[in-house]
Protein backbone atom coordinates (compact mmCIF):
# COMPACT_ATOMS: atom_id res chain seq x y z
CA UNK A 1 0.00 0.00 0.00
CA UNK A 2 1.35 3.52 -0.55
CA UNK A 3 2.85 5.55 2.19
CA UNK A 4 1.93 9.07 0.80
CA UNK A 5 -0.41 9.86 -2.23
CA UNK A 6 -0.86 13.61 -4.00
CA UNK A 7 -4.12 14.84 -4.58
CA UNK A 8 -4.01 16.59 -7.97
CA UNK A 9 -7.15 18.61 -7.49
CA UNK A 10 -8.71 20.93 -5.04
CA UNK A 11 -12.39 21.18 -3.64
CA UNK A 12 -14.63 18.43 -2.28
CA UNK A 13 -13.10 15.60 -4.21
CA UNK A 14 -10.06 16.30 -3.14
CA UNK A 15 -11.46 16.13 0.67
CA UNK A 16 -13.35 13.08 -0.49
CA UNK A 17 -9.87 11.64 -1.72
CA UNK A 18 -8.27 12.89 1.50
CA UNK A 19 -11.10 10.77 3.80
CA UNK A 20 -10.25 7.61 1.85
CA UNK A 21 -7.18 7.93 2.80
CA UNK A 22 -7.37 8.77 5.88
CA UNK A 23 -8.47 5.12 6.28
CA UNK A 24 -6.25 3.08 4.60
CA UNK A 25 -3.36 4.89 6.87
CA UNK A 26 -1.85 6.72 3.95
CA UNK A 27 -0.80 10.34 4.39
CA UNK A 28 -1.84 12.86 1.86
CA UNK A 29 -0.81 15.91 0.04
CA UNK A 30 -2.83 18.76 -0.76
CA UNK A 31 -1.70 21.24 -3.93
CA UNK A 32 -3.31 24.76 -4.18
CA UNK A 33 -3.40 27.91 -5.72
CA UNK A 34 -2.86 31.32 -3.98
CA UNK A 35 -6.56 31.63 -4.06
CA UNK A 36 -6.78 28.07 -2.21
CA UNK A 37 -4.83 29.17 0.98
CA UNK A 38 -7.40 28.63 3.29
CA UNK A 39 -8.89 25.97 1.62
CA UNK A 40 -10.75 22.86 3.42
CA UNK A 41 -8.58 20.52 1.45
CA UNK A 42 -5.76 22.59 2.61
CA UNK A 43 -6.81 21.96 6.04
CA UNK A 44 -7.19 18.68 6.55
CA UNK A 45 -4.85 16.82 4.53
CA UNK A 46 -1.03 16.20 6.11
CA UNK A 47 0.93 17.95 3.66
CA UNK A 48 0.21 21.34 1.35
CA UNK A 49 2.23 22.87 -1.71
CA UNK A 50 0.93 25.53 -3.20
CA UNK A 51 1.84 25.21 -7.23
CA UNK A 52 0.78 28.40 -8.89
CA UNK A 53 -1.53 31.44 -8.90
CA UNK A 54 -5.18 31.14 -9.03
CA UNK A 55 -5.06 30.64 -12.48
CA UNK A 56 -5.67 27.33 -13.04
CA UNK A 57 -3.20 27.23 -16.13
CA UNK A 58 -0.66 28.24 -13.65
CA UNK A 59 -1.32 26.03 -10.99
CA UNK A 60 -4.30 23.24 -11.01
CA UNK A 61 -2.94 22.65 -14.80
CA UNK A 62 0.50 22.86 -13.91
CA UNK A 63 2.07 19.54 -14.71
CA UNK A 64 5.30 20.34 -13.62
CA UNK A 65 5.00 22.22 -10.49
CA UNK A 66 2.50 19.73 -9.61
CA UNK A 67 4.94 16.82 -10.47
CA UNK A 68 7.71 18.97 -8.89
CA UNK A 69 5.43 18.98 -5.47
CA UNK A 70 5.17 15.09 -5.61
CA UNK A 71 8.90 14.76 -6.20
CA UNK A 72 9.68 17.36 -3.26
CA UNK A 73 6.99 15.50 -0.96
CA UNK A 74 7.98 11.91 -1.37
CA UNK A 75 4.44 10.96 -2.78
CA UNK A 76 4.33 7.39 -4.26
CA UNK A 77 0.92 7.65 -6.06
CA UNK A 78 -1.06 10.96 -7.06
CA UNK A 79 -4.82 10.85 -7.50
CA UNK A 80 -6.33 13.06 -10.14
CA UNK A 81 -9.85 13.04 -8.83
CA UNK A 82 -11.99 14.28 -11.86
CA UNK A 83 -11.47 17.64 -14.12
CA UNK A 84 -8.28 19.11 -14.26
CA UNK A 85 -5.78 16.31 -15.31
CA UNK A 86 -7.42 13.29 -14.89
CA UNK A 87 -8.17 12.44 -18.38
CA UNK A 88 -4.35 14.01 -19.40
CA UNK A 89 -2.62 10.80 -20.83
CA UNK A 90 0.43 12.39 -21.56
CA UNK A 91 0.42 13.86 -17.41
CA UNK A 92 -0.42 10.41 -17.08
CA UNK A 93 2.65 9.28 -18.67
CA UNK A 94 5.26 11.59 -16.76
CA UNK A 95 3.75 10.67 -13.53
CA UNK A 96 4.92 7.00 -13.96
CA UNK A 97 8.03 7.92 -15.99
CA UNK A 98 9.32 9.40 -12.48
CA UNK A 99 8.21 6.06 -10.49
CA UNK A 100 4.98 7.19 -9.13
CA UNK A 101 1.57 5.51 -9.57
CA UNK A 102 -1.06 7.15 -11.15
CA UNK A 103 -3.82 6.41 -9.39
CA UNK A 104 -6.79 5.98 -12.78
CA UNK A 105 -6.35 3.82 -15.85
CA UNK A 106 -3.56 3.33 -17.76
CA UNK A 107 -2.14 6.01 -20.08
CA UNK A 108 -2.98 4.21 -23.19
CA UNK A 109 -6.11 3.84 -21.95
CA UNK A 110 -6.97 7.00 -21.61
CA UNK A 111 -5.71 8.09 -24.55
CA UNK A 112 -8.01 5.53 -26.59
CA UNK A 113 -11.63 5.92 -24.64
CA UNK A 114 -10.53 9.75 -24.62
CA UNK A 115 -10.94 9.79 -28.18
CA UNK A 116 -14.36 8.91 -29.10
CA UNK A 117 -13.96 7.94 -32.80
CA UNK A 118 -11.18 5.37 -31.79
CA UNK A 119 -13.06 4.06 -29.09
CA UNK A 120 -16.42 3.98 -31.20
CA UNK A 121 -14.18 1.26 -33.48
CA UNK A 122 -12.37 -0.61 -30.62
CA UNK A 123 -16.15 -1.52 -29.42
CA UNK A 124 -17.56 -2.22 -32.37
CA UNK A 125 -16.34 -6.16 -32.97
CA UNK A 126 -17.75 -6.40 -29.86
CA UNK A 127 -21.27 -5.93 -30.91
CA UNK A 128 -22.05 -2.83 -28.37
CA UNK A 129 -24.74 -1.10 -29.68
CA UNK A 130 -24.13 2.42 -30.94
CA UNK A 131 -26.05 5.32 -32.49
CA UNK A 132 -25.10 5.87 -35.96
CA UNK A 133 -22.41 8.37 -36.37
CA UNK A 134 -19.74 9.38 -38.51
CA UNK A 135 -15.73 9.81 -38.74
CA UNK A 136 -14.20 13.60 -37.39
CA UNK A 137 -15.31 15.98 -39.60
CA UNK A 138 -13.18 17.90 -42.27
CA UNK A 139 -14.98 20.88 -43.33
CA UNK A 140 -18.24 22.24 -43.29
CA UNK A 141 -19.04 21.06 -46.58
CA UNK A 142 -18.02 17.68 -45.66
CA UNK A 143 -20.28 18.04 -42.38
CA UNK A 144 -23.74 19.03 -44.32
CA UNK A 145 -23.15 15.64 -46.55
CA UNK A 146 -22.32 13.56 -43.35
CA UNK A 147 -25.05 15.07 -41.40
CA UNK A 148 -27.53 13.79 -44.39
CA UNK A 149 -26.02 10.53 -44.15
CA UNK A 150 -26.03 9.84 -40.10
CA UNK A 151 -29.77 11.10 -40.40
CA UNK A 152 -31.49 14.38 -38.80
CA UNK A 153 -31.73 14.79 -35.71
CA UNK A 154 -27.77 15.01 -35.26
CA UNK A 155 -25.70 16.02 -32.65
CA UNK A 156 -22.20 17.37 -32.87
CA UNK A 157 -19.43 16.64 -30.11
CA UNK A 158 -16.27 17.39 -29.97
CA UNK A 159 -14.13 14.07 -30.63
CA UNK A 160 -12.46 14.31 -27.15
CA UNK A 161 -13.13 15.65 -23.96
CA UNK A 162 -16.68 15.17 -21.89
CA UNK A 163 -18.67 16.52 -19.21
CA UNK A 164 -21.50 17.00 -22.04
CA UNK A 165 -19.09 20.32 -22.88
CA UNK A 166 -19.20 21.72 -27.04
CA UNK A 167 -22.63 19.83 -28.03
CA UNK A 168 -25.11 21.09 -30.79
CA UNK A 169 -28.33 19.48 -31.82
CA UNK A 170 -29.40 20.35 -35.45
CA UNK A 171 -32.97 19.60 -36.52
CA UNK A 172 -32.29 20.34 -40.51
CA UNK A 173 -29.45 21.55 -42.53
CA UNK A 174 -30.40 25.07 -41.57
CA UNK A 175 -29.99 24.63 -37.97
CA UNK A 176 -26.69 22.93 -38.71
CA UNK A 177 -24.81 25.55 -41.23
CA UNK A 178 -26.17 28.46 -38.06
CA UNK A 179 -24.07 25.88 -36.05
CA UNK A 180 -21.24 25.80 -38.60
CA UNK A 181 -21.25 29.64 -39.18
CA UNK A 182 -20.63 30.25 -35.39
CA UNK A 183 -18.08 27.54 -34.84
CA UNK A 184 -15.77 28.75 -37.29
CA UNK A 185 -13.11 26.50 -37.25
CA UNK A 186 -14.28 22.86 -37.94
CA UNK A 187 -11.58 21.21 -37.57
CA UNK A 188 -9.37 23.33 -34.56
CA UNK A 189 -12.03 21.24 -32.15
CA UNK A 190 -12.57 17.86 -34.18
CA UNK A 191 -15.82 17.36 -34.09
CA UNK A 192 -18.01 14.29 -35.10
CA UNK A 193 -21.50 13.43 -35.88
CA UNK A 194 -24.29 10.93 -33.76
CA UNK A 195 -28.08 10.38 -34.61
CA UNK A 196 -29.36 12.50 -32.10
CA UNK A 197 -32.03 10.21 -30.35
CA UNK A 198 -34.61 13.14 -29.27
CA UNK A 199 -36.77 11.12 -26.43
CA UNK A 200 -34.14 9.18 -24.04
CA UNK A 201 -32.93 8.34 -20.60
CA UNK A 202 -29.46 8.96 -19.56
CA UNK A 203 -28.01 5.87 -18.09
CA UNK A 204 -24.77 4.91 -16.63
CA UNK A 205 -22.81 2.27 -15.35
CA UNK A 206 -20.45 2.28 -12.92
CA UNK A 207 -17.39 -0.32 -13.43
CA UNK A 208 -14.62 -1.56 -11.64
CA UNK A 209 -11.74 -3.44 -13.14
CA UNK A 210 -8.68 -5.01 -11.38
CA UNK A 211 -4.34 -5.35 -12.93
CA UNK A 212 -5.21 -8.92 -13.63
CA UNK A 213 -8.73 -8.60 -15.93
CA UNK A 214 -11.26 -9.09 -13.89
CA UNK A 215 -13.82 -6.32 -14.46
CA UNK A 216 -17.71 -6.05 -12.50
CA UNK A 217 -20.16 -3.46 -12.26
CA UNK A 218 -21.54 -2.04 -9.31
CA UNK A 219 -24.89 -0.80 -10.95
CA UNK A 220 -26.58 2.19 -12.69
CA UNK A 221 -27.31 5.19 -12.13
CA UNK A 222 -29.88 7.71 -13.95
CA UNK A 223 -28.16 11.02 -14.79
CA UNK A 224 -31.38 12.26 -17.44
CA UNK A 225 -31.90 15.55 -15.40
CA UNK A 226 -29.39 17.94 -17.07
CA UNK A 227 -29.20 21.38 -18.16
CA UNK A 228 -27.47 21.79 -21.86
CA UNK A 229 -25.82 18.03 -20.85
CA UNK A 230 -24.68 18.95 -17.86
CA UNK A 231 -26.02 16.81 -15.35
CA UNK A 232 -27.81 18.31 -11.98
CA UNK A 233 -29.26 15.62 -9.77
CA UNK A 234 -28.72 11.64 -10.27
CA UNK A 235 -29.72 8.75 -8.59
CA UNK A 236 -29.28 4.83 -8.61
CA UNK A 237 -30.98 2.89 -9.20
CA UNK A 238 -32.91 4.27 -12.30
CA UNK A 239 -36.67 3.07 -12.18
CA UNK A 240 -37.29 2.97 -16.15
CA UNK A 241 -35.50 -0.35 -15.84
CA UNK A 242 -36.49 -3.93 -15.74
CA UNK A 243 -34.46 -6.59 -13.93
CA UNK A 244 -33.39 -7.56 -17.06
CA UNK A 245 -32.97 -4.13 -18.69
CA UNK A 246 -30.51 -3.81 -15.57
CA UNK A 247 -28.89 -7.27 -16.32
CA UNK A 248 -28.60 -6.38 -20.13
CA UNK A 249 -26.82 -3.06 -19.59
CA UNK A 250 -24.67 -4.44 -16.83
CA UNK A 251 -23.44 -7.08 -18.98
CA UNK A 252 -22.95 -4.13 -22.05
CA UNK A 253 -20.34 -2.57 -19.63
CA UNK A 254 -18.13 -4.59 -18.71
CA UNK A 255 -17.79 -5.67 -22.29
CA UNK A 256 -17.19 -2.47 -23.30
CA UNK A 257 -14.46 -2.10 -20.41
CA UNK A 258 -13.08 -5.28 -21.51
CA UNK A 259 -12.82 -4.57 -25.22
CA UNK A 260 -10.57 -1.51 -24.00
CA UNK A 261 -8.43 -3.71 -21.58
CA UNK A 262 -9.74 -0.98 -18.86
CA UNK A 263 -8.37 -0.98 -15.13
CA UNK A 264 -9.14 0.67 -12.20
CA UNK A 265 -12.56 2.56 -11.80
CA UNK A 266 -14.76 4.11 -14.46
CA UNK A 267 -18.39 4.88 -15.86
CA UNK A 268 -19.70 3.27 -18.99
CA UNK A 269 -22.43 5.68 -20.16
CA UNK A 270 -25.38 4.74 -22.53
CA UNK A 271 -28.37 6.31 -23.61
CA UNK A 272 -32.05 4.66 -23.34
CA UNK A 273 -33.86 4.95 -26.53
CA UNK A 274 -37.40 5.42 -24.93
CA UNK A 275 -39.13 4.43 -28.64
CA UNK A 276 -37.66 0.78 -28.24
CA UNK A 277 -36.34 0.74 -25.09
CA UNK A 278 -32.99 -0.21 -26.63
CA UNK A 279 -29.20 1.13 -24.78
CA UNK A 280 -26.89 2.94 -27.33
CA UNK A 281 -23.20 3.46 -26.29
CA UNK A 282 -22.21 6.59 -25.58
CA UNK A 283 -18.86 6.95 -24.26
CA UNK A 284 -16.55 5.45 -21.53
CA UNK A 285 -15.31 8.17 -18.42
CA UNK A 286 -11.40 6.99 -17.60
CA UNK A 287 -12.08 8.31 -14.31
CA UNK A 288 -13.89 8.39 -10.79
CA UNK A 289 -17.60 10.71 -11.40
CA UNK A 290 -18.73 13.48 -9.26
CA UNK A 291 -21.92 11.24 -8.65
CA UNK A 292 -19.99 8.07 -7.41
CA UNK A 293 -21.79 9.05 -4.00
CA UNK A 294 -25.10 7.26 -4.86
CA UNK A 295 -23.48 4.05 -5.71
CA UNK A 296 -21.63 3.86 -3.03
CA UNK A 297 -25.15 4.62 -1.19
CA UNK A 298 -26.69 1.24 -2.80
CA UNK A 299 -23.95 -0.92 -2.72
CA UNK A 300 -21.59 0.11 0.31
CA UNK A 301 -19.06 -0.27 -1.30
CA UNK A 302 -16.17 2.47 -1.02
CA UNK A 303 -14.99 3.38 -4.66
CA UNK A 304 -12.51 5.92 -3.77
CA UNK A 305 -10.80 3.42 -1.07
CA UNK A 306 -11.48 0.78 -4.09
CA UNK A 307 -9.28 2.79 -6.46
CA UNK A 308 -6.43 3.17 -3.94
CA UNK A 309 -6.44 -0.24 -3.55
CA UNK A 310 -6.25 -1.18 -7.13
CA UNK A 311 -3.65 1.29 -8.14
CA UNK A 312 -1.28 -0.18 -5.37
CA UNK A 313 -1.67 -3.57 -7.14
CA UNK A 314 -4.35 -5.76 -5.27
CA UNK A 315 -6.94 -7.75 -7.05
CA UNK A 316 -11.13 -7.49 -6.74
CA UNK A 317 -11.74 -9.15 -3.20
CA UNK A 318 -15.68 -9.19 -4.60
CA UNK A 319 -17.01 -10.74 -7.50
CA UNK A 320 -20.26 -9.66 -9.48
CA UNK A 321 -22.53 -12.22 -6.84
CA UNK A 322 -20.87 -10.13 -4.01
CA UNK A 323 -22.54 -6.89 -5.35
CA UNK A 324 -25.93 -6.33 -3.80
CA UNK A 325 -28.03 -3.03 -4.11
CA UNK A 326 -30.61 -1.54 -1.21
CA UNK A 327 -32.86 1.21 -1.35
CA UNK A 328 -32.68 4.24 -3.85
CA UNK A 329 -30.19 6.97 -3.48
CA UNK A 330 -30.39 10.63 -4.99
CA UNK A 331 -27.87 12.92 -5.24
CA UNK A 332 -28.26 17.00 -5.73
CA UNK A 333 -25.44 19.13 -6.93
CA UNK A 334 -25.40 22.65 -5.21
CA UNK A 335 -23.40 24.93 -7.34
CA UNK A 336 -23.01 28.63 -6.65
CA UNK A 337 -25.23 29.70 -9.71
CA UNK A 338 -28.34 31.94 -9.79
CA UNK A 339 -31.31 29.67 -11.75
CA UNK A 340 -33.54 32.90 -12.02
CA UNK A 341 -30.59 34.94 -13.72
CA UNK A 342 -29.61 32.05 -16.51
CA UNK A 343 -27.61 30.75 -13.96
CA UNK A 344 -25.22 33.01 -13.89
CA UNK A 345 -22.00 32.40 -11.33
CA UNK A 346 -21.95 33.48 -7.80
CA UNK A 347 -18.84 33.66 -6.57
CA UNK A 348 -18.50 35.73 -3.27
CA UNK A 349 -18.00 34.53 0.54
CA UNK A 350 -20.62 32.24 1.98
CA UNK A 351 -21.12 34.09 5.62
CA UNK A 352 -23.08 31.91 7.06
CA UNK A 353 -23.31 27.42 6.60
CA UNK A 354 -25.66 25.25 8.10
CA UNK A 355 -25.02 21.67 6.55
CA UNK A 356 -28.05 19.29 6.53
CA UNK A 357 -27.95 16.17 8.40
CA UNK A 358 -29.61 13.40 10.17
CA UNK A 359 -30.49 10.05 9.17
CA UNK A 360 -29.31 8.85 5.71
CA UNK A 361 -28.25 12.49 4.21
CA UNK A 362 -24.35 12.51 3.20
CA UNK A 363 -23.32 16.10 2.49
CA UNK A 364 -20.02 16.19 0.33
CA UNK A 365 -18.35 19.66 0.43
CA UNK A 366 -14.75 21.38 0.07
CA UNK A 367 -16.03 24.71 1.73
CA UNK A 368 -16.85 25.86 5.17
CA UNK A 369 -17.90 29.25 6.29
CA UNK A 370 -15.95 32.20 6.43
CA UNK A 371 -14.47 30.26 2.55
CA UNK A 372 -15.02 32.19 -0.86
CA UNK A 373 -16.82 30.73 -3.95
CA UNK A 374 -13.61 31.45 -6.26
CA UNK A 375 -14.41 32.83 -9.84
CA UNK A 376 -11.72 30.88 -11.40
CA UNK A 377 -13.08 27.34 -10.84
CA UNK A 378 -15.86 25.17 -11.08
CA UNK A 379 -19.01 26.52 -9.02
CA UNK A 380 -19.66 23.15 -7.38
CA UNK A 381 -20.51 24.28 -3.27
CA UNK A 382 -21.77 20.48 -2.32
CA UNK A 383 -23.11 17.29 -3.04
CA UNK A 384 -26.30 16.58 -1.25
CA UNK A 385 -26.90 12.93 -1.08
CA UNK A 386 -29.38 11.32 0.49
CA UNK A 387 -30.26 7.31 0.90
CA UNK A 388 -33.95 5.65 1.62
CA UNK A 389 -35.68 2.52 1.65
CA UNK A 390 -37.63 3.50 -1.92
CA UNK A 391 -37.34 6.26 -4.37
CA UNK A 392 -40.75 8.05 -2.62
CA UNK A 393 -38.65 7.78 0.48
CA UNK A 394 -35.43 9.52 -0.88
CA UNK A 395 -37.33 12.13 -2.47
CA UNK A 396 -38.77 12.59 0.62
CA UNK A 397 -35.53 13.01 2.97
CA UNK A 398 -33.60 15.48 0.14
CA UNK A 399 -36.79 17.79 0.84
CA UNK A 400 -36.11 17.74 4.05
CA UNK A 401 -32.36 18.08 3.54
CA UNK A 402 -32.72 20.82 0.84
CA UNK A 403 -34.82 22.41 3.27
CA UNK A 404 -32.41 22.36 5.95
CA UNK A 405 -29.69 23.77 3.82
CA UNK A 406 -28.70 27.23 4.65
CA UNK A 407 -26.26 29.71 2.90
CA UNK A 408 -25.86 33.14 2.43
CA UNK A 409 -23.06 35.45 0.99
CA UNK A 410 -23.66 33.66 -2.65
CA UNK A 411 -26.54 32.74 -4.51
CA UNK A 412 -27.55 28.39 -5.17
CA UNK A 413 -29.17 25.76 -7.03
CA UNK A 414 -31.45 25.17 -4.24
CA UNK A 415 -34.30 26.04 -5.50
CA UNK A 416 -33.95 24.47 -8.71
CA UNK A 417 -33.79 21.28 -7.14
CA UNK A 418 -36.33 21.74 -5.10
CA UNK A 419 -38.82 22.80 -8.19
CA UNK A 420 -37.50 19.48 -9.93
CA UNK A 421 -38.21 17.33 -6.67
CA UNK A 422 -42.29 18.64 -6.56
CA UNK A 423 -42.90 18.28 -10.16
CA UNK A 424 -44.66 15.32 -10.60
CA UNK A 425 -43.51 14.00 -13.94
CA UNK A 426 -40.40 13.56 -11.74
CA UNK A 427 -42.11 11.69 -8.74
CA UNK A 428 -43.35 9.05 -10.59
CA UNK A 429 -40.11 8.68 -12.93
CA UNK A 430 -41.96 10.39 -16.00
CA UNK A 431 -38.33 11.61 -17.44
CA UNK A 432 -36.26 12.23 -19.64
CA UNK A 433 -32.92 14.36 -20.72
CA UNK A 434 -35.07 17.01 -22.00
CA UNK A 435 -37.28 17.28 -18.56
CA UNK A 436 -35.72 20.74 -17.40
CA UNK A 437 -36.12 22.25 -20.79
CA UNK A 438 -39.68 20.86 -21.20
CA UNK A 439 -40.99 21.11 -17.14
CA UNK A 440 -39.16 23.87 -15.42
CA UNK A 441 -38.85 26.28 -18.30
CA UNK A 442 -42.59 26.00 -18.54
CA UNK A 443 -42.76 26.89 -14.91
CA UNK A 444 -41.00 29.62 -15.33
CA UNK A 445 -43.18 30.81 -18.22
CA UNK A 446 -46.34 30.18 -16.24
CA UNK A 447 -45.14 31.75 -13.28
CA UNK A 448 -44.21 34.85 -14.89
CA UNK A 449 -48.21 34.21 -15.94
CA UNK A 450 -49.56 34.20 -12.23
CA UNK A 451 -49.88 30.28 -12.65
CA UNK A 452 -49.06 28.26 -10.28
CA UNK A 453 -47.45 24.96 -12.53
CA UNK A 454 -46.78 22.93 -9.63
CA UNK A 455 -50.38 23.17 -8.04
Amino acid sequence: MFKRVLIANRGEIAVRIIRACEELDIETVAIFSEADENALHVQLADHAVCVGSADATDSYLNKDSILRAALETGADAIHPGYGFLSEDADFAEQVTAHGITWIGPMPETIRLVGDKDVARASMQPSGIPMAKGSEPLKNNKEAIKMAKEVGYPVILKPVSGGGGKGMYVAHNEDDLKNILDALVDLKKTNYYFEHYIERSRHIEVQIVADNYGEVIHLGERECSIQRRNQKLLEESPSIALTHEMRKQVGTLAVKAAKSVHYSNVGTVEFLLDLKDNQFYFMEINPRIQVEHGVTEEVTGIDIVRTQIRIAAGEPLDITQADVHFQGHAIECRINAEDPDNNFMPSPGQITFLHEPSGPRVRFDSGVTAGLSIEPYYDSMIAKLIVHGRTRGDAIKIMQRALKEFRIDGVKTTISLHQKILSDSYFRTGNIDTQFIKKRIATYEAQKENGKNYFA
